[in-house]
């Protein structure tokens, strides 16, 4: 390396969408200063956790951080505006990288307008869509502006090449840095027959989920309380939704423990014997602390009157939704979908979880392969290795 080369700055525009993106790009910022020190130059869009590595975000994260149809539908006006201003100044920087960190929805309109206007800029997409579950068109798309995908899941690789996506390496995820969080300590979680059975319930995290899986979960609980009256149950409940879910379970026939932050989430999960979850990135929560699980989900009003229409399997391309499964490369853990989740349905599922049943022993043996599946080589983290592919994607030496 020359002595130009180790002192020329390194310029990254961050954009992100909303706080797990701006966690990430904390965590980047800190791994690519331990490789290269004050060379690092990094600007953007971020949140809290960004502005404490000294990233100055171009206008607040709340903006853009909204979530489901209609609140994206009543804040459109703003997102555009907001889409063209990160573009500006993306250019006005003219950075050596761009890096979108998630919520593609956002961070990919302003990568595609970038690469028209400066094609020489390199991007890196830190979290890949979804395309491996829903309109897997887009991976081809995305070769067009993203130069180098780091994806949080091991197969995402895999499935982009075989969709013509872009180059894709498998980064790691959080939650298999956060074994101790998730998994009991001895004598955490009781055994099968010693002691009250606890069950986590968890209907979601976006007001959506919780408003179409709240009333079945219920039911569902009843059912499974009445004829097992030796089961505990507990709502982990995210902070926004906590008031929802406390007046939709007030007419529940058996009242859950509701209990809110992630601390108590991971608490609840380090001592439950089985769960009941809506599909989504719990289910790997579930899977890596060892809990056996029955998932449901049910399509908002878009996905379902696709459906109706026989447009439905066009968007859809892959045989399961659930997180483990697709890790593992089985059906190990059963989903429930629309008409599928019905409470007598769901409550045999759990019932069958809660004792000592072929389902649940196939469950506890599926988990014992997510490690390896999942870790990274011994003394490579997660952001270790995408500040690595990040440098490497822009040619810069550490």
């Amino acid at each position: 390396m020359s002595d130009l080369e180790a002192v020329k700055p390194f310029k990254v525009f961050f954009v992100v969408g909303e706080e797990s993106g701006d966690q990430l790009g904390a965590e980047v910022i800190k791994a690519l200063r331990a490789s290269i020190g004050d060379r690092l130059q990094a600007c953007g869009l971020g949140g809290e956790r960004m502005a404490t590595q000294g990233v100055q975000s171009i206008f607040p994260l709340h903006d853009i951080a909204v979530m489901g149809i209609t609140a994206v539908l009543e804040r459109l006006p703003t997102i555009i505006r907001r889409v063209h201003q990160t573009v500006d100044a993306v250019i006005a920087e003219q950075p050596d990288l761009l890096l979108i960190i998630d919520s593609p929805d956002f961070t990919h309109n302003v990568a595609k307008r970038v690469r028209k206007k400066a094609p020489h800029i390199r991007v890196v997409d830190y979290v890949s869509p979804s395309v491996w579950a829903w309109r897997p068109g887009r991976a081809k798309k995305m070769a067009a502006y993203v130069d180098q995908l780091l994806a949080l899941l091991p197969f995402e690789p895999e499935a982009h090449k075989r969709l013509g996506g872009p180059p894709c390496d498998y980064v790691g995820h959080p939650l298999i840095e956060r074994l101790a969080d998730l998994r009991p300590a001895p004598g955490e979680r009781a055994e099968l027959g010693a002691g009250r059975k606890q069950l986590v319930v968890l209907p979601g995290s976006r007001t959506s989920e919780v408003s179409r899986l709240l009333e079945p979960f219920g039911e569902a609980v009843a059912l499974i309380c009445a004829q097992d009256p030796n089961v505990d149950v507990i709502i982990p409940a995210v902070p926004h939704q906590e008031q929802r879910i406390r007046d939709g379970v007030a007419s529940w026939k058996v009242q859950p423990r509701i209990v809110t932050g992630e601390a108590e989430k991971f608490a609840a999960l380090r001592q439950a014997n089985a769960a009941l979850a809506a599909s989504g990135t719990v289910s790997l929560e579930l899977a890596i602390a060892g809990v056996p699980m029955v998932i449901a989900y049910k399509l908002d009003w878009f996905f379902r009157r696709l459906k109706q229409i026989n447009r439905f399997v066009k968007i859809v391309a892959v045989d399961t939704i659930v997180l483990p499964n697709l890790v593992l490369g089985d059906h190990s853990i059963k989903e429930y979908i629309e008409d599928e989740a019905d409470p007598e349905v769901l409550s045999q599922a759990v019932l069958a979880l809660l004792s000592d049943s072929p389902e649940r022993r196939a469950q506890l043996d599926a988990f014992s392969r997510i490690d390896e599946k999942m870790r990274l080589p011994e003394g490579e983290s997660q952001a270790g290795k995408a500040a690595r592919i990040i440098l490497e994607t822009a040619g810069v030496s550490a």
